[in-house]
This record gives structure tokens, C-alpha cells and sequence, in this order.
């Protein structure tokens, strides 16, 4: 039988960062949507280790979704719900309430439709007092934090014009539209951040 599983590098490497934030940010139990859940490896790894929460991984690509699938029949982990194909800038997400979205590394590899599209989703679907929470680079006030963020918006930008590293700012003005109130920015591994918003 074909192995399904995908397998991405950094996932590996960012993964315990990241857990250590969700781990301070994410209620002990509840529901988590997962945006652009990729290989499944984030999402397997990160029920396995926070067994109090349903996390469901969404993608809008039909072989990242029968990967995560298959990472979650090869894991184990109860917690971790059948994913689902979602179009994040689309309107349908369905008519389910998480205590939390989380989403890594896909706001600058798609165009901004596609952030808008999950702010609004987040503002339509999160519990009062729920988290959005996001990871990968970002600028800040206009300025890369890194000579290799700038290189990499360069490299993102000159693929495709759509794509880029965006501005906190800017993804903050646009969350507040939606009453998500940004809470706390962390400084990450590989110069990049995860930032929490929280539904008023």
C-alpha cells in the first residue's frame, strides 16, 4: 500500500517551539481548527502531545488533506478528527465554534485574499475569548526582522507577486475589523514569530 505521508523539514524543526506557545495559549480542553495543515505533521504531533483538545487540520489541497489523513492513522491519537479540503478564502467553513485556529507558515505562500479570508473565517468561528494564532516571518512596522526574511520575501515575491512575507501591522488592522485583539508576539526560532489575537 502507498505510503501517503508527507514529509516536510521544517516541521520537525519548528514543531517544539510552537508547542511551547500553544501549550501557555490554548485552553487544557476544547476544539482547534487547523488552516493549511500541510504534511499532518504539526497537527499529529501536536494532539499527541495536547490529548484535551479536538484538533481538526483543514488544507485546500487534496493530497496534503490524504496526508494528513494518513499521518493520522499511522499516529495513534484519538484527539485527532477526520481533516477536511477547506478554502480558506471561501465561506464555507462549515458551522462549527473552536476555542482555537491555528495556522503556520501560510499567510505569506498564498496571496492576501487568502489571509483575509482566514481573519474572517477566525472572526466568524471562534469563540468569545478564543485564540487565533499564526506562525511564520513577519515584518514589523514595514522593516524584515532578518537580512534571510528579506531575501526570502524577495525569492516568495519574484515566484509568484502575490505571495509575501506581510506586515504585522497591516494583518493587525484586519483582525480588528473581525474583533480579534492582538495579545502577544513571540520571537521564534529562524527568525520568525507566532502571534496570538483573541476573540472579543
Amino acid at each position: 500500500m502507498t505510503d501517503l505521508r508527507r514529509h516536510a523539514p521544517a516541521a520537525s524543526r519548528n514543531r517544539e517551539p510552537i508547542l511551547a506557545v500553544l501549550r501557555r495559549v490554548l485552553p487544557e480542553r476544547g476544539s482547534v481548527l487547523e488552516i493549511a495543515g500541510g504534511s499532518g505533521e504539526h497537527a499529529v504531533h501536536f494532539a499527541a502531545a495536547l490529548p484535551g483538545l479536538r484538533w481538526r487540520a483543514t488544507d485546500a489541497d487534496p493530497d496534503s488533506v490524504a496526508s494528513i489523513a494518513a499521518w493520522r492513522r499511522s499516529g495513534g491519537t484519538p484527539n485527532l478528527m477526520v481533516p477536511r479540503l477547506l478554502d480558506v478564502a471561501g465561506a464555507d467553513w462549515g458551522d462549527e465554534t473552536y476555542d482555537a485556529i491555528f495556522s503556520a507558515n501560510m499567510i505569506h505562500i498564498s496571496p492576501w485574499a487568502a489571509c483575509l479570508g482566514l481573519l474572517a473565517g477566525a472572526g466568524r468561528h471562534l469563540a468569545t475569548g478564543g485564540v487565533l494564532i499564526l506562525y511564520g516571518p513577519f515584518r514589523i512596522d514595514g522593516q524584515h526582522t532578518a537580512a534571510s526574511n528579506e531575501a526570502f520575501d524577495a525569492d516568495l515575491r519574484s515566484r509568484n507577486p502575490q505571495w509575501g512575507v506581510r506586515d504585522l501591522g497591516d494583518v493587525d488592522r484586519e483582525a480588528l475589523r473581525h474583533g480579534l485583539v492582538l495579545e502577544e508576539r513571540t520571537e521564534m526560532p529562524a527568525n520568525n514569530q507566532t502571534v496570538v489575537w483573541r476573540k472579543k
